[in-house]
């Protein structure tokens, strides 16, 4: 049992001293290096300094994509021996080990391997340290060139368009596609080679317009832009529209006054730009152009206008038609204040009736309860109408005994506060402010001779 832990624990230890000299005593900062043909190309190896305390023993080797290994330097903590083949090729730096290549060629590409065995001095075993370092070898990309076939306008839905991006000098170049500046991608109708340097455009469309460019880059370059190219496509007739800043307008349909001179354009999207006609009743021809003068004093009270663009290189053609009707409907400027209201003119003429009749009830609903009305109309009834009848002198003085009372009537600041309910019970003489009040306690048991006469 002891005999079989002690080379274990042993393993162990060796392993424990692989880890702590191999992650301190080397290091290689770059695994990949991308060098630019005949400039040198320097492998930097990081050593630690407890180097002077061990004995190593080295080589560097190199393996070409092909498989093929030839070894480059051999060295020790003394001394090193170079390939003879690569003597004037290579440079050895002693004692951090690292391979500096003075001047690269294509057949320094492929993978680097350092191979370090280490002995320290108080320690017990052998250390063995292994780096790979891959290097490319790439040529700067030149500016590209761009073509593009055929070299002018072409026709949209009838043609297709190839272009061409190519270098002088480069290496391992990477091809990207541009349209004012955004980046083409394969669809149904983009199509790319196998390495990117060409674009096929089938069929052409009006959205193809625009500017191109191409971009050039490797491991070694920077994007390179190519000369802009300008595609040209014939589209059209789109979006054809007649439009007049004078009349009112309901859909096809436009709007004069009897006398007013107007104007038309007939409008469309088009490359290169289209011919116009305009057409009245479907078959007379009017005139050729864009623009349509028409004098309404000249018109029936109704007619029908078509204009019709015609693009000659596509040769496609769009027709808009328009009815025109001669009626009153107010001046320019009313028609711009009625389409810039947000009120409509019903809702305006309801507001104004209310308004009206809102005024004529207050009228009559003041007129009918004015205090001072109201008063005159109780005070001047006429006898018939009076509850009480009129004594006048004092013809029985028993029916003078009883409780008087003074009665205020409303001044004239108080008029306007007094309710129509409160004058109309004005005729009963109840509910009214009683401000004084007056007993007769002593009637006279002879009448005196003044008070009859």
């Amino acid at each position: 049992m002891e005999a079989t832990g002690r080379p274990a624990l042993y393993v162990c230890s060796v392993l424990l001293i692989l880890t702590e000299v191999s992650s301190d005593f080397i290091h290689i900062p770059v695994l990949v290096h991308h060098g630019i043909e005949g400039k040198p190309l320097l492998l930097p190896v990081e050593t630690h300094s407890s180097l002077d305390e061990a004995e190593i023993q080295g080589t560097w080797s190199h393996t070409r994509p092909s498989g093929t290994r030839t070894t480059l330097v051999t060295f020790t903590k003394e001394a090193y021996i170079t390939n003879m083949m690569f003597r004037n090729h290579l440079h050895f730096k002693a004692p951090n080990v690292s391979l500096l290549i003075q001047k690269l060629n294509p057949d320094d590409e492929g993978d680097y391997h350092l191979s370090l065995n280490i002995k320290f001095h108080n320690k017990t075993g052998l250390v063995i340290e292994e780096k790979t370092v891959h290097v490319t070898v790439d040529v700067p990309v030149s500016t590209p060139v761009l073509d593009k076939s055929p070299s002018n306008a072409v026709v949209e839905d009838k043609a297709n368009v190839t272009w061409t991006c190519s270098v002088e000098r480069g290496t391992r170049v990477v091809f990207q596609w541009l349209r004012d500046n955004v980046t083409l991608t394969p669809s149904d109708r983009y199509r790319f080679s196998q390495d990117n340097s060409t674009l096929f455009i089938s069929p052409v469309r009006k959205e193809d317009k625009g500017t191109y460019h191409c971009l050039a880059s490797n491991p070694v370059s920077q994007g390179c832009h190519s000369r802009a190219v300008e595609l040209n496509v014939y589209y059209g007739p789109y979006n054809l529209e007649v439009n007049s800043v004078q009349g009112l307008r309901t859909g096809p349909v436009f709007t004069i006054n009897p006398g007013e001179l107007v104007f038309f354009e007939c409008q469309a999207d088009s490359n290169p730009p289209n011919s116009y006609v305009w057409i009245r009743n479907a078959t007379q021809v009017i005139t050729e152009g864009p623009r349509l003068e028409v004098r309404s004093y000249t018109l029936a009270q109704t007619e029908d206008y078509l204009c019709r663009a015609f693009n000659n290189v596509t040769q496609k053609q769009k027709e808009a038609q328009f009815t025109l009707v001669v009626a009153s409907f107010g001046t320019g400027k009313e028609k711009h204040t009625q389409e810039g209201s947000s009120v409509s003119p019903l809702a305006a003429i309801t507001v104004c009736s209310l308004f009206v009749i809102g005024c004529m009830l207050l009228f009559f609903l003041r007129r009918t309860c004015h205090p001072k009305r109201v008063l005159l109309s109780i005070y001047n009834k006429p006898f018939s109408e009076q509850k009480r009848p009129h004594r006048s002198g004092h013809e029985d003085a028993t029916e003078d005994f009883g409780i008087y009372e003074f009665v205020s009537i409303p001044g004239k600041m108080e008029s306007a506060q007094a309710s129509c309910r409160s004058l109309a019970r004005l005729e009963s003489i109840q509910d009214i402010h009683t401000t004084i009040y007056d007993v007769i306690r002593h009637v006279p048991e002879t009448p005196s001779h003044s008070l009859l006469q």
